[in-house]
């Protein structure tokens, strides 16, 4: 047994041993503590890097958010914190907390200006990823963090350090906020700013994790309550800036798979010939959520019902409450409207199936859903396919994107425009037909 304990030990010890090859602790202080301070080259570097990427966020260019990210040196400043800490050095801390405040505010003012200026107004993809921070986000601070510290202590230096500042994203949720301000939206700029707090804070605990780990020399406090009393303060952001991620992500993961399973629910067990869904409402509550149901056509019997509501269990939808609404209760809440957004759903669904046979490119429309229920809460379905009309007066044909969208209540024409400037430019169509019912 201890002979297996040797060799496990021997084994760890060669393999995963981080004192080996680590540069001497005066030289990586040294290079942390050079690039903690803004000013001179480093800030017009990151001006340029925050107008690079919100272009990039502008346009939905995930290349140019990289290239962004890549030239952006906000990493500094945060590892300068995460340093100051592990080693007690509260003058490089606060010499830190200065340098990043001054440069987040500039690049939030920044960001700022270009929205305010900048003729595109619409809401990309790029842009929504940067407003719902979870603990994910978290995960992927503190992972990236770590790798850039042990990256940036060694004596050879590798492209670890461009890796990290694409993956932990301190550049877009900057960006992100100051699109929240230029259009007033304050929720984008709350979710943007607490993501980009997730991200420096957990930047700053990998970095003192590792240079406590590898022994860093500690300056002595003459007084160990003050070193209790920094050691809890550190405990205690933290604590504050995970418990939201976490509440957060449990709303998002709990109502993506009621979503899921519901939707399931639906097309499986309510596909029949005389009876048509033409409308449905999803509803998800932590306490009981529901689904709500418009029924067309032939009435279906207490039997049927009470089989429906039987079959919940079968989906991970016990507890969830079924509500179905047909007959003359469902006349008084149909309208045209819904109607024909349901045959013309029905249509292009058809024409979209039998097109992408013989056109592959059908295919590589993108779902919407998730962006469009974030920018239209009052949207009620829609449909989208590639469509060819022809022209018989000069007998050619065009290919057209067609959108028909049905809402809840209507929207000004305004609305409509900037929808239909958004959906061109996401799917990244030469022309696109909005019909809205």
């Amino acid at each position: 047994m201890n002979d297996l304990y040797s060799v496990v030990k021997k084994f760890f010890n060669y393999r995963f041993n981080l004192q080996e090859d680590s540069a001497p602790q005066a030289e990586t202080i040294a290079s942390i503590k050079k690039n903690v301070a803004f000013k001179g080259a480093n800030l017009w570097t990151l001006i340029f890097a925050i107008f690079v990427a919100c272009i990039g966020l502008n346009v939905n260019s995930t290349a140019v958010i990289i290239g962004a990210m890549l030239i952006s040196p906000l990493m500094g400043p945060i590892v300068g914190i995460g340093l100051g800490i592990g080693t007690n050095d509260f003058d490089l801390v606060k010499k830190g907390l200065r340098n990043l405040t001054l440069a987040t505010i500039i690049s939030i003012i920044a960001s700022t200006l270009y929205f305010t200026f900048t003729p595109l107004h619409e809401t990309s993809s790029e842009l929504l990823a940067r407003t719902f921070p979870s603990i994910w986000d978290v995960f992927i601070a503190t992972l990236g963090g770590l790798a850039g510290i042990v990256a940036a202590t060694r004596k050879e230096k590798s492209n670890v350090i461009p890796g990290v500042a694409i993956a932990t994203a301190l550049m877009p949720p900057l960006c992100t906020a100051g699109f929240g301000i230029a259009t007033g939206n304050l929720y984008y700029f709350m979710g943007a700013i607490y993501l980009y707090f997730i991200n420096s804070v957990f930047i700053c605990v990998s970095t003192f994790l590792i240079v406590r780990y590898l022994k860093f020399k500690k300056r002595t406090f003459e007084n160990i309550e003050d070193e209790q009393k920094v050691s809890r303060y550190i405990l205690i952001v933290v604590m504050i800036t995970i418990a939201p991620s976490i509440y957060l992500t449990y709303q998002i993961v709990g109502k993506s798979i009621f979503e899921n399973n519901a939707n399931r629910f639906i097309s499986q067990q309510l596909n029949y010939k005389n009876t048509q869904v033409i409308s449905k409402n999803l509803k998800f509550h932590r306490k009981g959520s529901e689904i709500d149901l418009l029924l067309l056509g032939a009435e279906l019997s207490k039997l049927e019902l009470d089989s429906l509501n039987q079959k919940l269990s079968n989906y991970q939808l016990k507890g969830t409450k079924l509500v179905i609404r047909q007959g003359l209760n469902a006349k008084n809440e149909v309208d045209l409207s819904q109607i024909k957004a349901s045959i013309l759903e029905d249509v292009f669904k058809s024409s979209k199936e039998s097109a992408a046979v013989n056109d592959p490119l059908q295919l590589l429309l993108p779902d919407l859903k998730p962006e469009l229920r974030v920018l239209y809460p009052d949207l009620k379905d829609y449909s989208i396919s590639n469509t060819v009309f022809n022209r018989l007066d000069t007998n050619k044909s065009d290919t057209l994107t067609m959108v028909v969208a049905s809402f809840y209540k209507p929207i000004p024409i305004a609305d409509q425009d900037r929808l239909r400037l958004w959906l061109k430019s996401r799917v990244k169509a030469d022309s696109l037909k909005l019909i809205v019912l």
